[in-house]
């Protein structure tokens, strides 16, 4: 059987790191989804909103480098959590249990939530070491006909 969900969306709000009674590190956000299809009655892209759950590291590095507004992509599973409410109701809720996370945006003006390890350094951070001495790469030249294929 597979369960496996790829999103792309923007978080709704700046994500909380929680612990566990045994400390184990977990958070809860959602993202907003547009649809890629149709329009509603104003004209304007429908959205989903959807909650994710994400725990231990993953969790930690949501909270560290994410906030509202940000594009994420989010990797994992779709969990249906059966609960009941303070009025003894059943409830049942759906969920996107986080495997993994990526960045679906670049960096923004002004944010420092992480530094780019490529291309020209930010004025206050240092550039990155480049391997010295024996490298295998070599310069080729615009004469394509060197090439073996």
């Amino acid at each position: 059987m597979l369960n496996h969900i790829v999103l792309m969306g923007r978080l709704t709000r700046d994500p909380e790191l929680r612990r566990t009674g045994s400390g184990v590190a977990v958070t809860s956000f959602s993202i907003a989804v547009d649809r890629d299809f149709g329009k509603n009655e104003a004209g304007e892209k429908e959205t989903d909103f959807i909650d994710i759950v994400a725990w231990r590291q993953t969790a930690e590095f949501v909270q560290k480098y994410f906030t509202k507004g940000r594009m994420i992509v989010v990797s994992g599973r779709l969990q249906i959590r059966s609960w009941t409410d303070k009025d003894e109701n059943k409830r049942r809720t759906a969920e996107v249990v986080a495997d993994n996370v990526y960045f679906g945006d670049s960096k923004r003006d002004g944010d420092s939530a992480y530094t780019p390890r490529y291309g020209a350094p930010a004025a206050d951070t240092a550039a990155p070491a480049m391997p010295s001495g024996g490298s295998d790469f070599a310069m080729l030249e615009d004469d394509d006909s060197q090439l073996p294929f």
